[in-house]
């Protein structure tokens, strides 16, 4: 199980967003992708921070309710960011997410960019998929 490594079953292609962008886009991206939460990103692909559905939906009931100005990500994003190296192990990422609590995590090179994001129901399926080829194995050898 130690051998699972985040790049066998990260998200390459995860919604990204950037600072200047306006908070209606990425709402609107969040909408279209489905996905929870993503990193922010400059013109380099280097990770500035993360945006949340979360931190949309609590600007946005400011936003309308209260009748505030329309934020940008920048405004609202959050830059403790923790991120994982695609040499990690799955194993020790599950057991931070329990511990930490996000539900995705960017993907980042050893120089800050973003190669992409990892998120629980990913780790679910490295799992998964450890478990089924324990059992095929298992199943073959009792064959035998």
């Amino acid at each position: 199980m130690e051998s699972l490594k985040v790049q066998e079953y990260m998200n390459h292609y995860p919604v990204t967003f950037t600072v200047d962008m306006a908070l209606e886009e990425a709402s609107l991206r969040f909408l279209k992708t489905k996905q929870i939460g993503g990193p922010v990103i400059d013109n380099n692909f280097k990770l500035l921070g993360f945006l949340s559905e979360s931190d949309v939906l609590a600007k946005m009931i400011d936003t309308i309710y209260y009748n505030e100005h329309i934020a940008h990500v920048a405004d609202i994003m959050r830059k403790d960011v923790l991120s994982v190296k695609p040499y990690d192990s799955i194993l020790e990422l599950a057991q931070n997410m329990l511990k930490d609590k996000p539900k995705v995590y960017p993907v980042i090179d050893d120089d800050g960019n973003l190669l992409g994001t990892i998120c629980r129901n990913e780790v679910l399926q490295a799992f998964d998929r450890h478990r089924r080829a324990h059992l095929a194995k298992n199943l073959a050898h009792a064959a035998r």
